[in-house]
């Protein structure tokens, strides 16, 4: 068994990686309008936003072992074996990085946005050595092979103009991971207001400190995705041990020094050609700009 070493073998693994029938069993579960879904695009702050929530309903438990058992994911619940319906507290809350246009109706909605550039870095890195094998994929080419070429269903930038389509909507929460970053303290606030928690002194301390960088790469096998990968490995036939942690650098703007001036390039024409187009944000800057505005 051998990990992929090319865009077509990782895409060919990445096919197994979930069944059809367990995704659309995830999909059509009917939701309280307590629930909270956690949904932004790969390696956009999910993992984060997890935490936040978790630790606001629980006043801070870290009884897991990995977040994915108290939090669990949608679309892989049933391959995985895990219980969408029975939760350790309330606000029953799911994970996703489903489009609204997907997302199982009737909840409560919280999604990040974060720089495309930076998130197709962090997803190339967490790839590495799992998805494929270290060094066998450039990092441009997995930029304009893989991150642009996605279908268009599951790109960044159909998830991203879907949640903004329904930016105005009561139940939906919109967040840019740069200013989660500058202000957490804040972003704990919006997020307890949200979904109905009462924030103390002690608990916005002890949620903000849990959900900060340092507690969680000290706590990484925490969220680092074993108890899913230990599905997911053997079911897109990767062997065991690969190298893969979901709480990584926790940095915005690696991206721009890392990245070649054509995939940059690349990057703001795809841009220009979807969320330009149809919203007249100019850039993710635009975009963020607009998520501070309300």
């Amino acid at each position: 068994m051998k990990r992929p070493a090319s865009i077509d073998e990782m895409r060919a693994a990445m096919a197994r990686f979930a069944t059809s029938e367990g995704v659309e069993k995830g999909l059509s579960f009917k939701p309280l309008p307590t629930d909270v879904f956690i949904s932004p695009f790969a390696k956009c702050g999910t993992t984060w936003m997890q935490q936040i929530v978790h630790g606001l309903r629980t006043g801070g438990s870290m009884e897991f072992d990995e977040i994915t058992e108290v939090v669990p994911w949608v679309e892989m619940a049933h391959d995985a074996g895990f219980d969408l319906e029975n939760q350790v507290a309330v606000p029953r809350t799911f994970k996703s990085h489903c489009s609204y246009d997907e997302i199982p109706k009737g909840g409560k909605y919280i999604t990040v946005f974060r720089d495309p550039a930076d998130a197709c870095l962090s997803l190339y890195r967490f790839f590495e050595g799992w998805y494929f094998e270290k060094g066998s994929i450039g990092l441009d080419e997995f930029v304009t092979d893989y991150y642009l070429r996605r279908d268009n269903t599951n790109s960044y930038w159909h998830h991203a103009a879907s949640w903004w389509r329904v930016r105005d909507r009561a139940d939906v929460l919109l967040f840019a991971y740069e200013d989660m970053k500058d202000d957490l303290s804040g972003a704990v606030e919006r997020v307890a207001d949200f979904i109905g928690i009462p924030l103390t002194r002690e608990l916005k301390a002890v949620v903000v400190e849990q959900s900060g960088f340092d507690f969680m790469k000290r706590h990484a096998r925490h969220f680092d995705d074993h108890l899913i990968r230990k599905y997911s490995d053997a079911a897109s036939g990767l062997p065991p041990g690969g190298e893969s942690n979901k709480v990584a650098t926790g940095t915005a703007g690696a991206a721009k020094p890392a990245l070649s001036a054509a995939a940059h390039a690349a990057l703001a024409d795809k841009w220009a050609d979807t969320l330009d187009t149809e919203f007249g944000l100019a850039d993710y800057a635009a975009l963020r700009a607009a998520v501070n505005r309300g």
